[in-house]
Parts: structure tokens; C-alpha cells; sequence
């Protein structure tokens, strides 16, 4: 019998890494054998909840390999968002947190998609219903994966489920979940030694948008003005990506944890559907200040989805 690989989506988040771990960890206590994957690297976020909890990266894959007789998605289902040979491989099951989109498989499978602010929050449901302890290490990435989603239960993601569970499991882990959340969300805001295109690409998603294509890519700052003073080197990269790619719209997003706020630059043909989905005016640089605005997937595509549409 073939190995089963559980990863999560391209530029992993916190999420994606923590859930990959957290389910493979599960998912081996209940006798089915599965390794974590990663599909890109490991960013500082994440790093410090992995070496605080004592815990190795998953590995890294850029495409399923023949000795892989089926996969598991944790927080993604968006094809374009995935490996690269995800259309070549069995499907055994998604868990996930977002919008499906552009998701066919040719058997059923297992999928368990729920409106809450982080796939970990499903995760841990998943522990109890199948009666199994969360250890202290496991219940330490599922508290982290919940923090970075939900910015430290500010996001307009986050639910009562959310919170609940984030409480829950940091007693477990052992840690002020307010304390660590904070020293945690920090040390992913360190952006001191990424380049340009470290920018672009480290949290970067593609979406299908009625007939556009678009990419988003969020990096959480404490000073949004250091970003941007970069821009002069950001624009050209921007504009690389977009050719290469073909896209219709590059929304590049500074989302400031402090103030709860995020400053976005929009490139390509479809830059003004950013001024109708926030109604705002873009400034010649083209940038707006959205205020409140903090959550990719509930504030932003949702928002850039109905004006690409309409």
C-alpha cells in the first residue's frame, strides 16, 4: 500500500504547516499511516511556534510522487493553489476553512469544509470526536495555527468556536495564549532580511474570479511605511509576476497587526475593481488605506469576487 501525504496549500501559512502535522499526527494514532508535506518554505511565524513546541518542519514536496497512493488537503481545495500535480493524484479527503472553488475529483471523498477562522479549530474537533488526547505539543501548533489566522482572535474570521478553542488548547500547550500570540505574530511582522520578491511571494494565493485571475499576497507588518518604501523595487516585480502569469490583477496587502489595518498597492487591468469592492480611490501610487481590513479570505476575495462579477 502506497504512502498518504497530508499538506496544505502553496506559501504555507502557519496554518497550513500545523494542520499538515496536526493531522498527520491524528490520523496515524487512528491507525491509517501519513506523512506531513509542505509545499514551500518555512516562514519566521511559523518557525517560532515550530521551535518553541519542540517540533520538525514537515518535508518539502513540489509535486506527489508515484509512491503516494492518495493525499489529504488541510486548508485549501483551489487546484491552482495546490501541488503541481494535484489533477494527477487521488484525493482522499480536504479539510478546510475557505471558499471551494475549482475543486472535481472522479471518486467521492471525505470533505469536511467549516466557517470558521482556521482549519486547526476543525482539527481539534476531529481529536475529540475520534476520542483521542491532544498532547501538549500537538495542542501548541493547533493554538498557533489559530492565533496567526485570526490575528490573535482580532480577525473578523474569528468565531466563538475560534476562541473557544484557542483558550482550550493553550491550556494544554502551557502558555498565556495572549503572551506567546503576541511574541509569536512579532516574530513573523520581522521582515528586516526578506527581498522584494521574498515579499511577493512568502503568503501569496491565486484565485479564479469570474474570468480574471487573481493573486493576492498579505504580509503582516508593525510599520507598514518600511514596506513601502520599497516600492520602487516592488512595482517591477509586481509587474513580472503579472506577466508570467498572465494575471488580470496583483493586490499586494500590508495588513498592520497593531492597528488592525491593511494598505494595499493594486497592479494590472483589473486595479479599479479594488476601488469598487472597498470604495476607495487608489492614490498615484496606486495604494489605499483599508481600514479594518485584515482577513484575505473574508474581507478581501470575498469583496473583489462580487465586484469582478458584477
Amino acid at each position: 500500500m502506497g504512502k498518504t501525504l497530508i499538506f496544505g496549500h502553496k506559501n504555507p501559512d502557519t496554518d497550513t504547516i500545523c494542520s499538515a502535522l496536526a493531522y498527520a499526527d491524528l490520523k496515524n494514532k487512528l491507525g491509517v499511516p501519513a506523512e506531513p508535506a509542505r509545499l514551500g518554505s518555512v516562514n519566521k511565524e511559523t518557525q517560532f511556534a515550530l521551535d518553541y513546541f519542540k517540533t520538525e518542519a514537515p518535508q518539502r514536496i513540489e509535486t506527489v510522487d508515484n509512491d503516494v497512493s492518495e493525499v489529504i488537503l488541510v486548508d485549501h481545495n483551489e487546484f491552482q493553489q495546490s501541488v503541481d500535480n494535484i489533477k494527477d493524484v487521488r484525493i482522499a479527503e480536504v479539510v478546510d476553512h475557505h471558499r471551494i472553488s475549482n475543486f472535481e475529483t472522479s471518486e467521492p471523498l471525505y470533505f469536511r469544509a467549516e466557517p470558521v477562522g482556521c482549519t486547526a479549530t476543525i482539527l481539534n474537533k476531529m481529536y475529540k470526536e475520534n476520542k483521542i488526547e491532544v498532547t501538549k505539543d500537538i495542542a501548541g501548533l493547533l493554538v498557533s495555527a489559530i492565533i496567526s489566522d485570526s490575528l490573535l482572535l482580532k480577525s473578523p474570521t474569528c468565531t466563538k468556536e475560534d476562541v473557544d478553542a484557542a483558550y482550550e488548547l493553550a491550556e494544554i500547550a502551557g502558555i498565556n495564549l495572549e503572551a506567546y500570540g503576541l511574541e509569536m505574530l512579532q516574530a513573523g511582522a520581522d521582515l528586516s532580511d526578506k527581498s522584494v520578491a521574498e515579499l511577493l511571494t512568502m503568503d501569496a494565493k491565486e484565485f479564479s474570479m469570474e474570468d480574471a485571475k487573481v493573486e493576492i499576497a498579505q504580509v503582516n507588518a508593525v510599520d507598514t511605511a518600511k514596506i513601502y518604501a520599497l516600492q520602487d523595487e516592488i512595482n517591477p516585480e509586481i509587474e513580472k509576476i503579472i506577466n508570467e502569469k498572465n494575471l488580470d490583477l496583483f493586490l499586494f496587502v500590508v495588513t498592520d497587526i497593531l492597528n488592525n489595518d491593511s494598505e494595499v498597492l493594486a497592479l494590472g487591468n483589473g486595479k479599479a475593481k479594488v476601488e469598487e469592492a472597498f470604495h476607495v480611490r487608489l492614490d498615484n501610487n496606486n495604494r489605499a488605506l483599508l481600514k479594518g481590513v485584515v482577513s484575505r479570505k473574508k474581507q478581501i476575495v470575498t469583496a473583489l469576487t462580487d465586484a469582478f462579477t458584477k
